[in-house]
């Protein structure tokens, strides 16, 4: 490590945890990257209260407890506990998580590891990283990554949100759209920057498509559709599975993989077996569960075409994996799915909830010839150096630091 770089605190209540290893993986992947290049320390807070503990006699994966103090890649996560009573006083979680916060982000502002507060999420976390940034005279930014178009719709949360992006010296946008929530919210362009997420092609990556059907016991020569993400509503896998009777009929064998678990948000793996129980594809939808990074190119490898039918993203990094493995996308039109999929001959984007475009887009994609190769080329154009340079530079400048001196650029990956 080089002195003078300044210390950067990321601060999020998603992050991977030993009981939850896939959640807010995106933000690891990201800023375990700029930890390359400049020192960076992750503070993600825990929802607790007092009965949290009885919850889990019948709700056994409700708020899993992490350690407190983790170290992952050289990279310290502390894990500070925040009262949170569950579907209650929501509109004070941001007061609340700054309050519990206060004292680690202090302590370490004391220790020098504290010139830049990196918030991911507007509410609660940016309003909340907002307010410790004026009590300690730190500047704050905060990258918007999909919450927020909803909470922009929401009169009490909408004026957290502006407040939070007011009081930030920088908003990172991981899409335009997300740009335009924040313009919405009358925040000035020019505080605003879109720098999206990357993906790792060393990781996602094609194998041969026999052999990874093989692995999975799928059978040759047949069509088959792959769903990543977590198991809950949200990411639509009871719409694609909606679909899967009348597209059988018309495509023989067809197989649909379902890659994925619970996450914070729920867990709707009963409410989608029961839902293939009862439309009697038993045969024809696979649930593989959740698997790590380093397994997906596996079954994302054994598919034709990647679909998500998601009713509300930010940046999806799943679509970029699923095209560095050389799948062709469907993808509902929300968030920032249609500056993924850019062009035509990356995937189709449709409606939002319109089942019968979904259920065309997938046909017509299981029986085009795709230019895989410029697919995996595309995805390669997408990988992480340029993002992660934007960063570095941004929160050197932030620190006083324009011209970012001390920083390994090449230590980081950033050409």
């Amino acid at each position: 490590m080089i002195r003078g770089r300044p210390h950067v605190v990321v601060f999020s209540t998603l992050f991977p945890s030993p009981a939850q290893p896939e959640a807010g993986i995106f933000i690891r992947e990201r800023m375990f990257r700029v930890a390359r290049a400049l020192p960076v320390t992750v503070v993600a807070p825990m929802p607790w209260f007092p009965l949290q503990s009885l919850v889990r006699r019948w709700r056994p994966h409700f708020r899993p407890p992490a350690p407190p103090v983790e170290n992952r890649d050289g990279v310290e996560i502390l894990r500070p506990r925040f009262l949170c009573v569950p579907g209650l006083l929501k509109r004070l979680d941001g007061v609340l998580l700054a309050l519990c916060s206060f004292r680690t982000l202090a302590r370490l502002k004391r220790a020098g590891r504290l010139d830049v507060l990196d918030a991911h999420f507007a509410f609660p976390d940016g309003y909340a990283a907002a307010l410790i940034g004026r009590w300690l005279g730190v500047p704050v930014t905060i990258t918007l990554r999909g919450t927020e178009a909803r909470h922009a719709r929401s009169a009490p949360l909408r004026l957290r949100v502006r407040k939070a992006l007011e009081r930030a010296a920088r908003v990172f946008a991981v899409a335009e759209a997300l740009k335009r929530v924040a313009v919405s919210l009358g925040i000035p362009e020019q505080r605003i920057r879109v720098v999206g997420n990357g993906v790792d092609t060393s990781v996602f990556r094609p194998v041969p498509q026999a052999e990874a059907r093989a692995a999975l016991g799928l059978p040759p020569g047949v069509p088959v559709l792959v769903s990543v993400g977590a198991l809950v509503e949200r990411k639509g896998f009871h719409r694609v599975i909606a679909r899967l009777p009348a597209l059988c009929e018309r495509l023989p064998g067809l197989r649909y993989l379902v890659v994925g678990g619970a996450s914070p948000e729920g867990d709707w793996r009963a409410q989608l077996e029961a839902q293939v129980s009862a439309l009697g594809l038993e045969k024809c939808v696979h649930f593989l569960g959740a698997m790590p990074p380093a397994e997906l190119k596996r079954p994302l490898s054994a598919a034709d075409v990647f679909v998500l039918a998601t009713r509300n993203e930010g940046w999806a990094n799943v679509l970029l994996e699923a095209m560095a493995c050389g799948l062709p996308v469907v993808a509902t039109d929300v968030g920032g799915n249609a500056e993924v999929v850019a062009r035509d001959e990356l995937g189709t984007i449709v409606p939002f909830d319109d089942g019968a475009a979904l259920e065309r887009a997938i046909e017509l994609a299981l029986r085009r010839n795709w230019d895989r190769q410029a697919i995996v080329a595309y995805a390669r154009a997408n990988g992480w150096d340029h993002r992660i340079g934007v960063l570095i530079e941004e929160f050197c400048a932030l620190a006083g630091a324009p011209s970012a001196p001390g920083v390994d650029r090449a230590e980081a990956g950033v050409p």
